[in-house]
């Protein structure tokens, strides 16, 4: 595998992208728009959230067709709880779009992220859209910074793999600060690739790995009326058919998991307010669920959260969090230990606690990037789940989202 350096949703053959300043924002740009430049099969995956936004409920509409050509996405406005208008809205978007591009409506996905409760401004909906076709090129930088929110950073990632002599690429982009919590799909994000591999496989692929990535991911405990999360595989790398079990397949899934799983990363290290990307790991569980449950749950506690603010090394707050996460381990057969580039300090062995020297944990604590990792010593599964402080600037920012 190779990673690409400044890689996109535009990387991959045959997909065009852009980003422009529509006006549902003030200052900022507010629109995107990614293209396939032949039909594409498509997967997707939803928010879990009974409020689904309008578009949101388009997309998953359409998502059964057999080939799709675009995504077009608007920041700024959710386009969520606006009932039917909503509905008709979305529809329209996408229509528009399609007429733009000469393709038909049922093959552009619709997606939105921003304030909740507002209609959106279907005029600027439309000069943006008109203004993003001109406006298509190698622009996938362009197309992250235009989905943005509360994000401080556009999150890209671009990967390569050789297959049957064919170089085939997959980039993508992403959003998300807040309202971010396990339970598809966290975020929005949108992957590329140009990959020749079935509709009902990509579709398969993208499952296990949503759960493998961007369902290992908590912020705020929030899931989003709007999470959503679109592939495109275009076919024109001209690769033979990659086919679940093959040696090919092993490939182009390390790659596709790399990009979904460092955009999930950005997530965290993204979270509204934070000082510090957290990574909890849990090792030897009895099994990958028990993994996954236990090391969702740490990431996800609020007290957690606090401490590690704080640079607080109150390993109770972890070991409390697995008790509770409904998971099957044996505490007293737990190894707790602290890593960061400062260091690392074990706090905890067979479950009993470990004198340690508070300065040096401390000092390990308050580096802006700092691990966890819990040794179940019952099994050989793991899991690694990613999160963030909280701080007073989560409640400020979110305090006075909508001014």
């Amino acid at each position: 595998m190779t990673v690409i350096e400044n890689g996109g949703v535009s990387t991959p053959k045959g997909f065009l992208a852009s980003g422009v300043h529509a006006g549902l924002k003030k200052v900022k740009k507010d629109m995107a728009l990614i293209v396939s430049e032949c039909d594409a099969v498509a997967a997707g995956a939803f928010t879990t959230n009974k409020v689904k936004a309008a578009p949101v409920l388009w997309d998953m509409s359409i998502l059964g067709n057999s080939v799709h050509r675009a995504i077009i996405v608007n920041s700024g406005n959710a386009n969520a709880c606006t009932a039917e208008r909503g509905l008709k809205d979305a529809e329209e978007t996408a229509s528009y779009t399609a007429s733009l591009l000469n393709t038909e409506t049922e093959k552009v996905f619709v997606s939105s992220t921003g304030v909740i409760g507002v209609p959106l401004d279907m005029e600027k909906i439309k000069a943006g859209a008109a203004m993003l076709v001109p406006a298509l090129g190698d622009n996938g930088h362009d197309a992250a910074v235009s989905i943005m929110t509360t994000d401080t950073f556009a999150k890209e990632a671009a990967a390569s793999v050789e297959i049957g002599g064919k170089t085939v690429t997959i980039g993508g982009i992403s959003k998300g600060s807040g309202m971010i919590h396990p339970n598809m799909a966290t975020t929005l994000s949108f992957i590329t690739t140009d990959a020749v591999i079935a509709k009902e496989d990509l579709q398969s692929l993208l499952g296990v790995t949503v759960d493998d990535t961007y369902n290992m991911v908590s912020v705020d405990g929030d899931t989003s009326t709007n999470d959503t999360v679109l592939v495109l595989a275009n076919g024109m790398a001209g690769n033979e058919m990659i086919k679940p079990g093959t040696a090919e397949w092993a490939l182009f899934e390390e790659a596709f998991k790399y990009v979904l799983g460092t955009l999930a990363r950005y997530l965290a290290r993204d979270g509204e307010g934070a000082t510090r990307f957290i990574e909890m790991n849990v090792v030897n569980a009895l099994t990958k669920e028990d993994a996954k449950t236990l090391a969702r749950s740490v990431v996800s506690s609020s007290l957690v959260k606090a401490a590690f603010f704080g640079a607080d090394a109150n390993w109770g707050r972890i070991l409390c969090a697995m008790g509770y996460s409904g998971a099957e381990f044996d505490p007293s057969l737990i190894d707790l230990v602290f890593t960061s580039p400062a260091g690392s300090i074990q706090v905890v062995r067979n479950g009993e606690p470990l004198p340690f020297d508070e300065v040096l944990a401390k000092k390990i604590l308050s580096e802006k990037e700092v691990s966890a990792t819990a040794d179940c010593h019952q099994g050989t599964f793991s899991a690694s789940a990613w999160g963030c402080d909280l701080t007073y600037d989560y409640v400020k920012i979110n305090g006075d989202y909508r001014s």
